[in-house]
């Protein structure tokens, strides 16, 4: 069989972008299962919420969202540390960037790395890639919980760390009087999950368990269209623990049997092609989340760098 394109090589289509207006002051960018984007008015000040992968890229969402309001960027949120949710960040000229402690961590420890792996695994999000100045370091750090005080009568912003999912420094965005979550990563609306940096057993258990606790009656994930409605926001979190419980048992059953890597993909791909294959990045992200979680039930706690030499090598081995 002969090897898939690499990644998102690919997939250099345009996708067609889409502006919400969730409530008074609230936007959510969606893209056809590209990197959502998100902000939210305060009194006098913009909150924004991801910053995407080059300031290019970043620069067209802003000039959208300044047709709805001309209010300075005061706070640039980044729920996680990957390249392409976090190095468009210089365009926003935010006063504060902040992230979870552990985000701050990540980029020291492998953002140069993560930059260079992202950025060959999906050449179209890295719009205008000369334009990123360098790494994107948080400002302004937090452990457990931040509010952020909206000002007027616009309530209050709660950035929240609810545990380890998709990376180890994830956070969401909750708005408790509109009842709106912008959850990053840690939930996906019909779009395939991305693990290579996950922590899958903390993520499908406690750490969604924290998310879904919060109410919400309005989901913006990290892919996929906007949830609406109780029911549509348990759907999302729902298909996202059953992702990672598919993968948990079909990777824990080949590895506890003393099978191979090869087979666990092979096992896991079958178990969720049939629900998952049509959406998006499928097959771009299952041979690097079966990779990562094998690392994991082999007990090596913290993922394993991604450099562009081990996606190559990891791909090869799996999608041919």
């Amino acid at each position: 069989m002969a090897t898939k394109p690499f990644a998102s090589s690919a997939d250099l289509a345009a996708k067609e972008q889409t502006l919400e207006v969730l409530d008074d002051g609230v936007y959510a960018l969606t893209a056809e299962g590209d990197p959502n984007i998100g902000a939210v008015e305060g009194e006098d000040f913009l909150v924004c919420f991801e910053a995407l992968a080059t300031p290019v890229a970043a620069r067209k969402w802003l000039a959208r969202l300044r047709e709805h309001t001309d209010k300075p960027v005061r706070y640039l949120v980044l729920s996680h540390y990957h390249a392409v949710r976090v190095l468009g960040a210089s365009a926003f000229d935010a006063e504060v960037i902040v992230a979870h402690e552990n985000t701050r961590a990540l980029v020291a420890e492998r953002g140069k790395e993560d930059w260079e792996s992202e950025f060959a695994r999906m050449p179209r999000l890295a719009d205008g890639a000369d334009s990123v100045p360098g790494l994107t370091w948080p400002t302004l750090t937090f452990s457990d919980r931040l509010t952020i005080d909206l000002g007027g009568d616009r309530g209050d912003l709660v950035l929240q760390y609810c545990g380890r999912g998709h990376t180890e420094g994830d956070i969401v965005g909750w708005l408790p009087r509109q009842k709106i979550l912008f959850a990053g990563d840690l939930v996906e609306a019909e779009a395939a999950l991305y693990t290579g940096d996950a922590f899958h057993r903390d993520w499908a258990s406690t750490t969604l368990d924290r998310v879904a606790r919060l109410g919400a009656q309005t989901l913006i994930g990290g892919r996929g269209g906007v949830s609406r409605g109780a029911d549509a926001v348990a759907d999302a979190i729902g298909q996202t623990r059953h992702f990672l419980q598919v993968m948990l048992d079909e990777v824990g059953a080949v590895h506890g049997r003393g099978g191979t890597l090869k087979e666990a993909f092979e096992r896991t791909h079958a178990a969720l092609v049939d629900r998952y294959g049509r959406w998006p990045i499928f097959e771009h992200c299952l041979p690097f989340d079966v990779s990562r979680l094998w690392d994991e039930l082999s007990g090596i706690e913290r993922p394993v760098i991604w450099t562009a030499e081990r996606d190559r090598e990891v791909w090869d081995q799996l999608q041919s």
